[in-house]
């Protein structure tokens, strides 16, 4: 043993070191303490043999693990040092093994290691042998010679090695003498007549046995033995073996022969005849453990066998004969328990962290296993391996040692929790195995950015929607937890003139404006999604509003039958066939869609039936001829209303009055169709005049709005495209950014109007005009409820 002093250790802490030593045995510390120690004796500082830094050992939690031996010691966090805790029974602890070894363990965290060492148990002599019986009676012949031999009992003494039984000793007489016998760890006696007896001078001898162990002050124990002389029976039985060795398995069933022994006597009769018996043992044990065939001399097995607990067996035999006086030899039968792969793998587990972030990197300690098989040999000898496909592994650190890493990585969003079914199976044959299973939980970092359910959300907004309301709920989704997946919303890349806001917890989209369809028609933005994480993560969604357009504009009349405070009057001859053109209403409205679709009727007077409207064109013309029973002026109230929910419509009144010639009529041209049944050359002649004509004057026309498009496509292009549409009236309509012009040309011959609207209109949607045509609807919008500058253009008979 080495001495270690330290200048630093009190005066308790020297005498234990001089008491113990340390070493270091295959990269392991070993210390010897000897047992029955007193608590608080320093077995030694492991923060020194270790190199830890004492400054660090208390906030790094230093240790011992938890086992079958920490009750006994005691370690110091602040110094390193280990002490007694507890007075420790070698023979309790230990029984009668040569060796002693305590193996502990120690563990530091921040980061996480394991030290192992060992406190090696010496045996001090703290036990004196003993002797089963008291007394023990011995029938010795008078007619024994001078050497023969007889069976002695056994003392036993608690303590091994040196400190057990080593040497006996017999009190002073004439006639006997002890034969020390020495086999192995195992000291027996046996008495030697060195004297013949006489039975008639003295039939019983009484001696004292003494047994000594080997320690220093030797420790002793007493036995008496009575010499009973007996008559002749001058042979002894002899057996063929000093000593008979057999083995025999530990799963071998009650009544399996072990060994048979054999013992010969030369007497006749009944002092031949061989008994064979067990001498009581020591402990016992035996008795319960093999039987013995008093005739044949077979030993069998009698109770349970156990090599974890008792590899070996020492038995005594004694062979006895049946003479008048019986004499007996004795002979050691040594039975070696085989060991069977009777006992499963155990699992053990300390240390072990039951959460682990899900940015654990490959090598991250988990846990330290322990693994232990009471078998022997290739029985005893354990693999462990984990079960399934998981990320982790395990590796051999020390004997049967071993520890629990991260061997992959680890996604709390997969897989928030790990059974891992560790799985320990020895060599043995058939191999035995058992399973442990231990949980682990993943624990969540903001590795996640939330995520809207679409990179662009479309909503539908109705214009002139109350202010404050919400307009749609903003809704994302992040697979974190906890913080990690709390959201907070906020609005980005929308200008300031847009009067929106966000709630940023629920995610509510409010409008803190109300929209006009006819000013703006969509908007987009940005919406922003970012967790509580550290640090935060974010994500984005386009917003796109669109407006959507309400009833909200009544029509407007068109000039020249809305001119403020003129007099609407059209005139119309006598003589006016059925379908003669009187005039037609234009109305615009600021809307779109169905909103704008425009239909007119005569309101007043009702049951009238001598004119009529078209419901889509608003013109108006007679349903038949003039009678005298009709008035001469004729009120006409013109309702024209749109199509929306719930309609809106304007009104405008016209006078009709009727005249008795076309002299009378100042403000349109009349063709009155002549009706001849003669066709004369000179009618074809005009014909054809009129028909050339037409054609010459449509041509100009077609190229007069060529040339006129051609000079303005350099401006168009400088703003937004220009658009020409046909309106449900059959009209063409022309748009511009900045600009806007409704040609009309009438159907009725005596009257075509090109008349020009300049106006100001929303770049982005160009409004339309109305020009009156056909009946087919546009989805184009007509012009906005304003005032307009009316210019008449041209005014041409088209005959």
């Amino acid at each position: 043993m080495a001495l270690i002093s330290d200048q630093g250790f009190h005066f308790g802490i020297l005498i234990s070191l001089f008491l113990g030593s340390w070493s270091i045995v295959s990269g392991q510390i070993v210390y010897t303490l000897l047992e029955e120690t007193n608590p608080g004796t320093a077995v030694g500082n492991l923060a020194k043999d270790f190199n830890l830094n004492v400054q660090d050992l208390e906030h790094r939690g230093f240790q011992i693990v938890d086992g079958p031996y920490k009750r006994y010691f005691d370690l110091n966090s602040k110094t390193g040092v280990l002490y007694v805790r507890e007075k420790i029974d070698r023979d309790e602890v230990c029984v009668r093994s040569l060796k002693c070894p305590l193996e502990l363990e120690a563990i530091v965290n921040s980061p996480l290691n394991m030290y192992r060492f060992e406190v090696n148990v010496s045996d001090i002599n703290d036990n004196a042998p003993v002797f089963i019986s008291s007394v023990r009676e011995i029938n010795v012949s008078e007619s024994a010679f001078p050497g023969e031999r007889f069976a002695l009992p056994v003392a036993y003494d608690k303590d091994v090695g040196s400190n057990s039984v080593r040497n006996y000793k017999i009190s002073s007489n004439e006639h006997f003498s002890l034969d020390i016998q020495h086999g192995g760890e195992s000291v027996s006696a046996e008495l030697v007549l060195q004297k013949a007896l006489d039975r008639e001078k003295q039939s019983v001898i009484q001696l004292t046995l003494t047994a000594l162990d080997g320690g220093k002050p030797s420790k002793s124990g007493t036995a008496k033995i009575l010499v009973n002389v007996m008559d002749v029976n001058d042979n002894i039985p002899l057996f063929n073996k000093p000593l008979y060795k057999a083995q025999v398995y530990e799963n071998a069933p009650p009544g399996a022969s072990v060994i048979t022994v054999k013992a010969n006597d030369l007497d006749d009769g009944v002092n031949g005849e061989i008994v064979y018996s067990f001498l009581n043992p020591d402990d016992g044990r035996q008795m319960h453990t093999f039987n013995i065939n008093s005739q044949t001399g077979e030993i069998v097995v009698a109770g349970d066998l156990d090599h974890e607990t008792n590899p070996a067996i020492e038995v005594r035999v004694k062979a006895t004969d049946r003479g008048h006086n019986p004499r007996a030899a004795f002979s050691k039968v040594l039975v070696e328990v085989l060991d069977v792969n009777d006992n499963i793998p155990e699992i053990s587990i300390t240390s072990l962290a039951h959460i682990l972030k899900e940015d654990s990197p490959i090598g991250t300690m988990v846990g330290l296993i322990t693994v232990k098989d009471a078998d022997a040999g290739q029985n005893g000898a354990v693999n462990l391996k984990i079960l399934g496909s998981v990320p982790f592994k395990i590796a051999r650190t020390y004997k049967n040692r071993y520890s629990l890493t991260v061997d992959g990585p680890l996604d709390r969003e997969k897989i928030s929790k790990y059974d891992i079914t560790i799985k320990a199976t020895d060599e043995g044959t058939p191999p035995l195995s058992s399973t442990s299973v231990i949980a682990i939980s993943v624990s969540d970092v903001n590795d996640n950015a939330p995520q809207f359910s679409e990179h662009v959300i479309n909503i539908y907004v109705k214009e002139n929607s109350p202010v404050g309301s919400i307009i749609h709920t903003m809704s994302a989704f992040d697979p974190d937890v906890d913080d990690n997946a709390k959201l907070s919303y906020s609005l980005s890349e929308i200008s300031q003139s847009v009067a929106l806001s966000i709630n940023s917890v629920t995610g509510d989209l409010l409008a803190l404006q109300s929209f006009n369809f006819e000013e703006t028609k969509s908007l987009q933005f940005q919406v922003q999604a970012t967790d509580s994480g550290v640090p935060p993560q974010r994500s984005n969604a386009t917003v796109n509003v669109f407006i959507l357009d309400e009833n909200d504009n009544s029509p407007a009349i068109l000039p020249p039958y809305s001119e403020h405070g003129s007099i609407n009057s059209e005139n119309i001859p006598y003589s006016a066939e059925a379908g003669y053109f009187v005039g037609k209403i234009r109305g615009v409205d600021a809307d779109s869609g169905y909103n704008a679709l425009l239909s007119y009727h005569i309101s007043e007077p009702k049951g009238n039936n001598l004119f009529r409207i078209g419901t889509s064109n608003g013109e108006i013309r007679t349903k038949r001829r003039m009678s005298d029973n009709d008035m001469k002026t004729h009120p006409l109230v013109i309702l024209v209303s749109d199509n929306g929910e719930p309609s809106l419509s304007a009104t405008v009144s016209i006078d009709v009055v009727v005249v008795e010639s076309t002299g009378e009529i100042q403000t349109q041209f009349r063709h009155v169709p002549v009706k001849d049944d003669t066709f004369s050359d000179l009618n074809l002649y005009l014909l054809i005049a009129i028909v050339s004509v037409s054609v010459i004057f449509l041509l100009s026309l077609i190229s007069l709005i060529a040339v006129k498009c051609h000079r303005t496509d350099s401006s168009f292009s400088d703003n937004n495209p220009p658009m020409i549409t046909t309106h449900p009236d059959g009209t063409w309509s022309y748009s511009k950014s900045t600009q806007q012009y409704d040609v009309c040309f009438s159907s009725d011959t005596l009257k075509s109007d090109m008349v020009v609207f300049p106006a100001p209109f929303p770049p982005a949607d160009a409004e339309l005009i109305n020009i009156n045509g056909g009946e087919t609807f546009s989805r184009t919008q007509t012009l906005p409820n304003q005032e307009k500058v009316r210019r008449r253009l041209v005014n041409t008979d088209c005959c």
